[in-house]
C-alpha cells in the first residue's frame, strides 16, 4: 500500500439542510471521545481505523461500513502504520425520521444500529456511488435521488426499531434532564453542584451515573456540546474567536485544541469548507 498523506475535506449538501459529508485520510490522527448531533455513515476506503463505541473497541477495515448512532460517543485512530482513509455522511435523525414516514412507518421514527462496524459489499457500494456522485455532479435531483436510496437501503438492510428500549424512569429522567440542560445552555458556567441539585443527587453520585449513561463525564459533555454549538456558529459565518466565545470557550487556543481533537482539523480549515 503506497503511503498517504494527509488530508480533510468536509463539504455540506445543498439539496437536503443540515447533512454534511467528509472524505478523508489520516496517518496519526486521533480522536478522543466525542458525539455527533447526526449519524457517522462511513466507508473504510483504505486502511483500517480502530474506534471504541459501545463500551468496545472495534476495528474497520477497508470496504466496511461504520454505524455510529447520533449523539452516541466513539473516538477513532488508526489500526495500521499507513493510517486509514473513509468517507462519511452525517444525517440528522430529522432525515431518517422522514424516511420512516416514506416508508410508512411512522412510528417507527429514526432508526437505531446496533452493529458498529457492518460488512455489506452491496450498501457499500451505493455509497461509494453516492459519495462519488457528490464530488462530481452537480445534478440536484441525481444527487438528491442516490441520498434517499442509501439512507433508505441502510435503513431496510441494518436499521432496527428504538421501539423496544425502555423509556428513562427514576432517575435516568433526572440524568436525561441535565444532558438536555447542558445541551441548550452549554455556554453557561455552571457548577457540578448546580447540576446535582437540578437532578436532586449527590455531585459524586451525578458524576458517576451520567458517565454510566452518557459515556462522558458532565464537565467532558460540555464541551461536545459547546463544539456543537460553535460548529453551528461557524457555519453560520461568525468569527472563530466569536464563537469560542460565544461556545463558552476559555479563549481561542482552548477551543482551538478541543476542536481539532474531537474533529481532526482546525477550526481555519474547516471554516474553509463549510
Amino acid at each position: 500500500m503506497s503511503r498517504r498523506k494527509q488530508a480533510v475535506t468536509y463539504g455540506q449538501v445543498s439539496e437536503i439542510e443540515g447533512l454534511d459529508y467528509l472524505n478523508a485520510s489520516y496517518i496519526e490522527q486521533t480522536f478522543s471521545r466525542h458525539a455527533h448531533e447526526g449519524y457517522c455513515v462511513g466507508v473504510i476506503s483504505e486502511g483500517t481505523q480502530g474506534f471504541y463505541h459501545n463500551d468496545a473497541e472495534h476495528l474497520a477495515p477497508q470496504n466496511t461500513i461504520i454505524l455510529v448512532n447520533a449523539d452516541e460517543i466513539h473516538t477513532g485512530y488508526a489500526a495500521t502504520d499507513h493510517g486509514w482513509s473513509y468517507r462519511a455522511l452525517y444525517p440528522l435523525p430529522q432525515l431518517f425520521e422522514q424516511i420512516s414516514q416514506d416508508l410508512g412507518k411512522p412510528e417507527y421514527g429514526a432508526p437505531y444500529f446496533r452493529q458498529s462496524v457492518v460488512r455489506d459489499d452491496q450498501l457499500a457500494a451505493h455509497f461509494r456511488q453516492l459519495f462519488d456522485t457528490l464530488d462530481h455532479s452537480t445534478d440536484p435531483l441525481y444527487r438528491e435521488t442516490l441520498i434517499y436510496t442509501a439512507l433508505t437501503q441502510l435503513v431496510i438492510r441494518q436499521g432496527c426499531s428504538r421501539i423496544d428500549i425502555k423509556p428513562a424512569k427514576g432517575s435516568d429522567k433526572s440524568l436525561s434532564m441535565v444532558k438536555e440542560f447542558l445541551d441548550e445552555y452549554s455556554n453557561w458556567q455552571i457548577t457540578l453542584t448546580e447540576l446535582a441539585a437540578l437532578a436532586c443527587m449527590t455531585p459524586y453520585s451525578l458524576v458517576r451515573a451520567f458517565k454510566r449513561k452518557f459515556g462522558l463525564p458532565p464537565h467532558a459533555y460540555q464541551i461536545q456540546a459547546r463544539l456543537r454549538l460553535a460548529r453551528r456558529l461557524l457555519k453560520q459565518g461568525r468569527s472563530i474567536q466569536d464563537a469560542a466565545i460565544e461556545a463558552g470557550f476559555h479563549d481561542q487556543s482552548h477551543f482551538h485544541r478541543h476542536f481539532k481533537s474531537a474533529m481532526g482539523i482546525t477550526p481555519g480549515r474547516y471554516m474553509k469548507h463549510v
